[in-house]
């Protein structure tokens, strides 16, 4: 056997379809498109899925739960796996290389299955509130932070509108007096500026009256 007589095993490899080459190219003059409609003309390709408007399948079937895309981050590891584990100090790292979480986790955690009777410490995993317990009573440790409450919510306090006192009240009562009063007062100034003018307007046509005689005109006889 050469490099030269190498050759591909049959039926493995396809000669390429060469469309829109005739009715002799085996494809038929439409080339393999069929006779009119949206996808037998150029550029009438649709989005994957497009069922010439109707409601698609992907649309029609029912959607069922929850799947976190997450979920495969977070890494469970048993206790009866730390009982497996030679080493004392255990870490993301070891549970890799002993083959306990995949290699594509980005954390793990400790849950309360199995036994432990040796002592671990563990950095930078997760526990449960039961694998503490369960790892401290064993004499091991563990740095993952105690989980604290959530603080509760105070309701806001309403405010509450305080009662008028005696001399705010007297005061709002006095306003109104006071307004009648100014209003009495300028409608007396006017009436007295009205009647003043009345009276100067009399004595200007009385005045004009008797200089429109023949005896109060300019060089008249005495």
């Amino acid at each position: 056997m050469e490099l030269n007589t190498l050759k591909p095993v049959p039926g493995s490899k396809h000669v390429r379809k060469r469309v829109a080459r005739g009715i002799g190219s085996g494809t038929g003059k439409t080339g393999g498109r069929g006779h009119k409609g949206q996808r037998a003309r150029s550029g009438g390709f649709h989005k994957v899925g497009f069922e010439g408007g109707q409601m698609p399948l992907q649309r029609r079937l029912p959607k069922r739960g929850f799947n976190s895309p997450t979920r495969e981050d977070t890494a469970e590891v048993l206790l009866s796996d730390l009982e497996r584990l030679k080493a004392e100090k255990i870490d993301l790292a070891v549970l890799k290389d002993a083959g306990v979480v995949a290699g594509s986790a980005k954390g793990a955690k400790v849950i309360v299955s199995g036994k432990l009777t040796r002592k671990v410490a563990l950095t930078g995993v997760a526990v449960s509130k039961g694998a503490r317990a369960a790892i401290e009573a064993a004499g091991g440790s563990t740095d993952a932070p105690i989980p604290q409450p959530k603080p509760k919510r105070e309701p806001k306090a309403v405010p509450v509108s305080q009662p008028q006192t005696d001399g705010q009240s007297a005061k709002g009562e006095a306003r109104p007096e006071k307004r009648a009063g100014d209003a009495k007062a300028a409608g007396e100034s006017k009436g007295e500026r009205g009647a003043k003018e009345k009276g100067e307007g009399k004595d200007k046509r009385e005045a004009k009256e008797t200089r429109s005689g023949p005896e109060g005109k300019k060089g008249g006889k005495a």
